[in-house]
């Protein structure tokens, strides 16, 4: 658009200086100067014109020779405004103020204020000489309005530029916002996949490894049978978890007290462990990722106590305070000892039986929701305690 813009311009300049010699030649010179100055003013328009053709149309060309320009300005707008003082030569104050309107638009405030000033400087000449008042009062009005009107369209052509550059900006972020939710959905969905998948597959791997074991060393086939059945329930209640994370992906989950209540009666089913589950305060929604980080320190807190306090008791409390929601999953730790739940929160009970990293895992799934994990012994029980905002 730029581009057609300055061919027009130049196309009408270059109009406008074969009308203003054709009207100006036409007349009579009572004064052979006159013809001097008519001639000058032709050549230094129509060489300033033919000259920066170039670097109008290519912006690599106007970047090399722009330091020039405003001495060429200059020269235009003197033998312009020389010619237009004269008595047949008043059209040429056309090309002085195209020269000014140039002037203000294509350089810089102190070049454009230069090329004007030597303008007037050639009006107040030829008024010293003898011009009329028109020449010496009207024509240096005449060349700051135009220089005045050049640099509104530099201030316009800056604007527009800039504007340009903000929606460049703004559609770079929106891609880079676009990556980076793709980025953070591929991390959700592999934290589930490591907290569904892998979790279900290592432990029904070890319940397999051992029912080979009772098979082929021991060839105890009552008790392999029974280790291949509680298999085959890990594998059903495996792919029903996995059912339920791709309905959490999609954000179809279902209430998170439900999902406690089922879980626990699960885990008191599976490993005949008495389990009770309490909610306390008024339920309420909380975003699906901070429920869905809820369940899992829920189940990977169950598991461990299968693992390290067998049928031992466990009780898990859900409470809904005034600013957050809390879960609380504490394991009666009988003749175990805090010792088999590892040392500290960093230890091996944060490990499940897949090897991976648990609660350690789950820790960082709360902080992404703001949340935070509390793990470690209290008396004879073991103590998970997980926060996440309101």
């Amino acid at each position: 658009m730029r581009v057609v813009f300055r061919v027009a311009f130049l196309a009408v300049r270059a109009a406008l200086i074969v009308i203003v010699a054709f009207v100006s030649f036409r007349a009579p010179w009572p004064d052979p100067g006159n013809f001097s100055l008519l001639i000058a003013a032709v050549t230094a328009s129509t060489l300033q014109l033919v000259l920066w053709a170039p670097a109008d149309l290519i912006p690599s060309a106007s970047l090399r020779y722009a330091f020039l320009l405003p001495y060429a300005l200059a020269v235009v707008t003197f033998t312009c405004d020389m010619a237009a003082a004269s008595p047949t030569g008043g059209e040429f104050m056309i090309q002085a103020v195209l020269a000014a309107v140039m002037a203000g638009s294509d350089t810089s405030l102190a070049a454009g204020l230069s090329v004007a000033g030597v303008g007037i400087l050639a009006c107040e000449v030829q008024g010293l000489a003898g011009a009329t008042i028109t020449s010496t009062v009207e024509h240096p009005f005449i060349l700051l309005v135009g220089w005045m009107v050049g640099r509104n369209l530099r201030a316009r052509q800056v604007q527009v530029d800039e504007s340009a550059a903000l929606l460049a900006k703004a559609d770079q972020l929106r891609e880079e916002q676009a990556k980076v939710a793709a980025l953070d959905e591929r991390a959700r969905i592999a934290r589930e996949i490591h907290d569904v998948l892998a979790h279900s597959l290592g432990a029904l791997g070890l319940h397999i490894q051992a029912a080979q074991a009772l098979l082929t060393i021991q060839h105890d086939e009552e008790q392999a049978v029974e280790l291949l059945g509680q298999a085959r329930r890990m594998a059903t209640d495996g792919l029903n978890e996995t059912r339920r994370a791709v309905l959490a992906l999609r954000g179809e989950t279902r209430p998170l007290p439900d999902g406690l209540a089922e879980l626990s009666a699960d885990h008191q089913r599976r490993h005949g462990t008495r389990v009770t589950f309490e909610v306390s305060g008024e339920p309420r929604p909380i975003p699906t990722d901070a429920g869905l980080a809820l369940a899992r320190i829920a189940q990977e807190a169950l598991v461990n106590t299968a693992k390290h306090a067998p049928r031992q008791p466990v009780d898990i409390r859900l409470d809904y305070a005034d600013a957050r929601t809390s879960l609380a999953v504490t394991n009666h730790l009988g003749d175990h000892g805090a010792g088999d739940h590892g040392a500290g929160d960093h230890g091996p009970g944060l490990a499940t039986v897949n090897g991976g990293f648990g609660l350690a895992g789950m820790r960082e799934r709360l902080l992404l929701v703001g949340g935070t994990l509390s793990v470690g012994p209290d008396g004879g029980d073991w103590i998970v305690v997980a926060e996440v905002p309101r």
